[in-house]
């Protein structure tokens, strides 16, 4: 027969509550990342906007996307805290 605190311990979910909220920032950082990468186009199909190939899209942007995918990674990996 199995006792109260045994059944507390089998309905625990393996991430905590602070790698949940750190999943949510890193999906968040993400979005910010893709976010950078929108525009630069244009409206007329025979002009050509140089605007596409600027830095922010090019280079910062991606680097924020893979920033928030090592991010969740860590997330994922982190201990959670001791329940009190």
């Amino acid at each position: 027969m199995a006792t109260n605190t045994e059944n507390k311990e089998e309905q625990r979910f393996a991430l905590g509550k602070e790698n949940l909220r750190l999943l949510v920032i890193g999906v968040l950082i993400i979005i910010i990342g893709f976010a950078l990468m929108v525009g630069g186009g244009s409206s007329d199909p025979n002009v050509f906007n140089k605007e596409i190939f600027g830095f922010q899209r090019i280079v910062l942007a991606p680097i924020v996307v893979m920033i928030g995918f090592v991010f969740e990674i860590y997330a994922i990996m982190k201990k959670p805290g001791s329940v009190k």
